[in-house]
């Protein structure tokens, strides 16, 4: 369970990271590309912090995170002179894809189609007979 001081110090990060990535896709003139930091989750000794980025169009998610995780160095000098004032150590980062919206909507389209488990419970596959 986070502390009050990781879920700070994640807002935080996360709030500067946004300005950062979002900047950087503005200043390279990057079109139909939405980037956004979902969740920061620092680790307890405050050493390292998960940033979960969603990307949309979902296709484009493997080239941005590549290019984020080449320029992770860049990323954290930036962040670091943003917050050297709050922190005095900033974390390693450590970037991952958010895919949770993906999975709701794989899920909703589930449910509205013929393949709804909850209409034919038959399809669960715990309820499946051998």
């Amino acid at each position: 369970m986070e502390t009050n001081r990781q879920k700070k110090i994640g807002a935080l990060l996360q709030k500067d990271l946004v300005d950062i990535l979002q900047g950087e896709v503005r200043k390279n003139g990057v079109s139909n590309l939405v980037l956004s930091v979902s969740k920061v989750m620092v680790t307890s000794d405050l050493s390292i912090a998960k940033v979960y980025l969603s990307v949309f169009p979902t296709e484009k998610g493997a080239e941005i995170m590549a290019a984020v995780k080449s320029n992770a160095p860049l990323i954290k000098h930036d962040l670091s002179q943003r917050v050297r004032l709050q922190l005095r150590k900033v974390p390693n980062l450590v970037f991952f894809i958010d895919d949770s919206l993906d999975r709701i909507e794989k899920l909703d389209r589930e449910l509205t189609g013929e393949n709804n488990p909850i209409t034919n419970p038959e399809l669960l596959e715990r309820r499946k007979k051998m």
